[in-house]
């Protein structure tokens, strides 16, 4: 009931895990509340950097230890769950690239639409170079936070017991449905939070590896906030280059929910997912090949590799 041939069972160890992260959580938040008594943060005010490189980084270590402990259990490194692999700079920078060219052509198209307009620069010399540094750094962890959060040890574990796409459909829901807490947000954002969660797990599914899609997230992020300005899932920066303001209609221009809250995203979402099929789809034979739709209770028991995760039933 508790245990399989690949140690604990699927549904047990993602419990273990969730009950892990919180238990680190809430230490960690009372120790922090205890040490600095902080303020809360006006949900219409703008995200000063640091504050939010604090946060993340507090998020990021606790989704590291939880990931740590269950790799402790479970005997296996703790970068297997989505850090391994090969060309693991260059799928991060490739990610990078991307991700900025991608938000970069969602601002522009919305631009010549006339659905959006830019009120020109609002930072110069030093403080523009600062704010990119941090913005950069604290978008990292985002990237970090939430790609090993939602696409690391859950996604291999649900692989383990229930196969990779539904895993990836379960925890895409999820990603999407966490943006409802933002301010701004919009059901087209949340859409398109989970949409593009099912392109990271694409992106998990040729590569094996999450370094492409912390690199994508990190940059479409900063692009966003900082470089364009504009509202990311209704989240404002302080502290951006250049000024804009949403026109038109809400489902098209985005409004208060930023570029991500048009309709316009969800074409660009396709386009990239295309597009990574015909780069990776035909080159490479995905690592969960064999434990694609598979539900774990049709699959033939087999032994676990660092690149499948076959043969255990959920609990």
């Amino acid at each position: 009931m508790f245990v399989g041939q690949s140690g604990i069972r699927a549904g047990w160890s993602v419990l273990l895990f969730v009950l892990v992260l919180v238990a680190i959580g809430f230490l960690l938040q009372t120790a922090v509340h205890f040490l600095l008594h902080p303020k809360a943060l006006p949900r219409d005010a703008a995200l000063p950097p640091r504050l939010g490189m604090i946060a993340e980084g507090l998020q990021v270590f606790c989704v590291f230890v939880a990931t740590a402990v269950m790799a402790l259990i479970e005997k296996r490194p703790v970068l297997y769950y989505g850090y391994q692999g090969t060309a693991r700079a260059a799928r991060f920078l490739f990610g990078l690239v991307w991700g900025f060219v991608a938000i970069s052509a969602l601002v522009f198209t919305l631009w010549k639409a006339g659905l959006l307009g830019f009120d020109g620069l609002l930072l110069h010399g030093p403080a523009a170079w600062t704010y990119a540094a941090e913005w950069g750094a604290m978008f990292l962890l985002v990237g970090l936070f939430e790609e090993s959060l939602l696409r690391g040890y859950l996604q291999f574990t649900l692989t383990r017991g229930i196969g990779f796409w539904w895993g990836a459909l379960l925890l895409s829901f999820l990603f999407g449905f966490a943006h409802g807490s933002n301010p701004g947000e919009s059901p087209v954002g949340l859409f398109a939070a989970g949409a593009i969660g099912l392109v990271f797990c694409l992106s998990l599914w040729y590569t094996g590896s999450l370094y492409w899609a912390v690199g994508f997230h990190a940059a479409w992020d900063w692009g966003e906030s900082y470089f364009y300005g504009t509202s990311d899932s209704g989240m404002v920066a302080q502290g951006h280059l250049l000024g804009e303001h949403p026109a038109g209609k809400l489902l098209w221009s985005g409004g208060a929910t930023g570029p991500e809250g048009s309709l316009l995203v969800i074409p660009l979402i396709l386009v990239i997912a295309l597009a990574m099929w015909l780069w990776w789809g035909r080159r490479v034979v995905s690592p969960f090949a064999d434990s694609g739709w598979r539900p774990a209770w049709s699959r033939k028991p087999a032994v676990v590799t660092s690149s499948t995760m076959l043969g255990e039933t959920a609990a």
